[in-house]
């Protein structure tokens, strides 16, 4: 008898049911978030006229990350992870509807935008520790690298479809719908934590939440070289480089394109990274991490000084693009690095190690970058980081 061959799943994570409906939801929710994101930005910008206000945003996003983060990798350590999602899930939808309410009764100020950009800080602070924590048990570990790429094609085409999405809807009704929007996405996230059958507690209760339990996790990234040194190459090539927060200055003042121009920009990068996404997720293990993870940093920064200099629309697109491109190789090496040499147990402290540089170096850099187009220019902030 014949036997015949039998082709491999080119992408066998999607083959878990529960990843599956996790992927969806989070798709779903970082769209709202990202569409957030644009409508806090342009709203401050326009409430302000300030490129230091802008600066303000990105380090009130870090300094919470700072405090909280390491006992939020306790807590996903030790609690339900599922549970803590829920809870901060709850948190942030709260805070996207008293932003909506706000606006629509124009009694939002920057002073307001501010405090609820610092609680929602707080919140993710909890909330991305026991969500990146849970994804390694929705999949068989030989699968996880290209869950991985796939979490971050996810995340990636979100910030593709919430940054165009938001610039259209901002043209034509304003922010406050975005913050509805927002609110309702975290709803899908919490009716997917009902549906996913993986346990939230799997190999977590054993670790308590102490002053012990936060040193002992510093302690195992201080002993895996791999996982440092690529996590303080995060840090400084997006602080840097970091140039998000001035997206609304490049819109309105020097390439002219309005709210939906914004939106473009927005996506552009992410439009460059679901492409190298979809080509990591297709060649499987890449051999030579270290040089490949080293080039694509460098792209990244390269292709962001190309945008700092254009004034042309479309190269600026093109330059935010490869900008996306870069980074995506190097989140996705990362990432499958540090998950793949963490056990399970201390796998939330890791990574709310990780947020400190991974979230920490964009924020901190998107202070310094308003702090230096406020004294220099937007465009010669771009290209000094």
């Amino acid at each position: 008898m014949e036997q015949k061959n039998i082709s491999p799943v080119r992408y066998p994570a999607l083959q878990s049911k529960d990843f599956r409906l996790f992927w969806l939801a989070q798709f779903v929710s970082n769209s709202g978030n990202q569409m957030q994101i644009v409508a806090v930005n342009w709203q401050v910008y326009l409430l302000t006229n300030s490129p230091i206000a802008l600066g303000m945003i990105g380090l009130l996003r870090f300094l919470p990350i700072v405090i909280f983060s390491l006992i939020g990798g306790s807590f996903a350590d030790s609690h339900n992870r599922k549970s803590i999602m829920a809870i901060s899930q709850t948190i942030l939808g709260t805070l996207s509807l008293i932003l909506a309410t706000t606006t629509f009764t124009n009694t939002i100020t920057p002073t307001l935008i501010f405090i609820i950009t610092f609680i929602a800080s707080i919140a993710m602070s909890f909330d991305m520790p026991a969500r990146q924590s849970f994804v390694p048990n929705l999949v068989d570990r030989k699968h996880l690298p290209n869950a991985m790429s796939l979490y971050a094609i996810m995340f990636q085409t979100a910030s593709i479809a919430g940054p165009s999405l938001a610039g259209i809807l901002i043209a034509k009704f304003d922010v406050g719908g975005i913050y509805v929007i927002d609110a309702a996405s975290f709803a899908i996230v919490l009716t997917s934590l009902f549906f996913i059958k993986t346990p939230g507690d799997l190999h977590v209760g054993k670790t308590q939440v102490s002053l012990t339990a936060v040193k002992e996790g510093l302690q195992f990234v201080k002993s895996k070289p791999l996982i440092w040194s690529t996590m303080l190459l995060d840090f400084f090539s997006t602080f840097f480089s970091s140039a998000t927060a001035l997206l609304p200055i490049f819109a309105k003042d020097i390439l002219r394109v309005g709210p939906q121009g914004l939106g473009l920009l927005y996506a552009a990068p992410s439009i460059g990274a679901v492409i190298a996404g979809f080509i990591m997720a297709h060649l499987g293990t890449i051999r030579r991490q270290g040089y490949m993870l080293l080039l694509a940093v460098s792209f990244y920064g390269l292709a962001t000084a190309l945008f700092g200099v254009s004034r042309i629309f479309w190269l600026s697109i093109v330059a935010l693009m490869l900008v996306g491109a870069g980074d995506s190789v190097s989140v996705i090496i990362r990432n499958t690095i540090r998950q793949l040499s963490t056990p399970d147990y201390i796998r939330g402290r890791m990574v709310s190690v990780n947020m400190i540089f991974f979230l920490g170096g964009p924020q901190l850099g998107e202070f310094e970058a308003g702090m230096l187009a406020a004294l220099m220019g937007a465009q010669m902030s771009v290209v000094t980081g």
